[in-house]
């Protein structure tokens, strides 16, 4: 008897626990929504990031970081967080490139969420990038008109030349003066030869 009644009671057990309503597993808090969203290519830089997560958030310990292309962060007000939604205002205008949006959420279970994603800022109306100031700078105007007056044989190069000009002009100018110095010799020896020729005759 006592063998038949712990076997009904099993079996009821059993049946109870077949017929009863399975009970979700707590799920995990997850990112389900974001603005701009994950790979978004904007025309406009954005002045806000929301973040919508599955489950609410603690105030406390909910972080949303947006960095640039080179991993320094773009100054942001604190999250503020309203249920589920994180959000942060961007203190100043984006230019055209590519941003992170990193978070560390903690539900109100808990459970730490993290994870980051990207997006891309291309406004055709933002000036391009300024070249940097050694590229960019022109020669200065000293050193064009310099350069300008040796191009077009100007006083330093006339005075290179003249200087160049000099020695042999100066050259020739005295081998002809004692070219003729030697010739007037030559002929004052031949008269006075003759002179004396004559009075010897």
């Amino acid at each position: 008897m006592r063998t038949r009644s712990v076997t009904a009671l099993l079996a009821a057990v059993f049946t109870a626990l077949l017929l009863a309503p399975a009970t979700p597993a707590a799920a995990h808090n997850s990112l389900q929504e974001a603005t701009p969203a994950r790979d978004a290519r904007l025309t406009a830089a954005p002045t806000q990031v929301t973040l919508r997560f599955m489950q609410g958030l603690n105030p406390s310990f909910t972080t949303i970081t947006v960095s640039d292309a080179g991993q320094r962060k773009v100054p942001t007000s604190a999250p503020a967080v309203n249920g589920a939604t994180g959000t942060v205002t961007i203190d100043e205008p984006l230019g055209n490139g590519t941003y992170t949006v990193a978070y560390r959420v903690v539900s109100r279970d808990g459970h730490p969420v993290q994870g980051s994603y990207r997006f891309t800022v291309a406004d055709p109306a933002a000036p391009a990038p300024s070249a940097p100031a050694s590229a960019a700078a022109p020669p200065s105007a000293a050193a064009a008109a310099s350069a300008g007056a040796d191009a077009a044989g100007g006083p330093d190069a006339a005075g290179a030349r003249s200087g160049d000009d000099g020695p042999p002009v100066a050259l020739l100018a005295g081998g002809a003066a004692a070219g003729l110095l030697v010739v007037a010799g030559i002929v004052l020896l031949i008269a006075r030869r003759a002179r004396a020729h004559r009075t010897d005759h």
